[in-house]
């Protein structure tokens, strides 16, 4: 159940993400939305081993900011490979 929850809001946070970061990403919308998905995967896992506790409990504000920064840092990995 926690990665379907990191999937849906990595759809959102790969969208605003690509709006925040100065240098969409390369590829469009859709690989906006992969990244985004990617960075939510990851966020969620880095955040659950710095935190040591589950920070899936839905569709919250955690969830959302974490899964934004999470796809922030792929976008810039992304950018910064491609």
């Amino acid at each position: 159940m926690n990665i379907i929850v990191w999937i849906v809001v990595g759809l959102i946070a790969g969208v605003v993400a690509n709006f925040i970061f100065p240098e969409p990403a390369q590829g469009g919308i859709i690989a906006a939305i992969l990244l985004g998905i990617v960075g939510a995967v990851v966020g969620g896992f880095v955040t659950g081993l710095v935190l040591k506790r589950d920070t899936t409990t839905g569709l919250n504000i955690e969830t959302i900011i974490v899964s934004i920064l999470g796809a922030l840092l792929v976008l810039f990995l992304w950018n910064l490979i491609f």
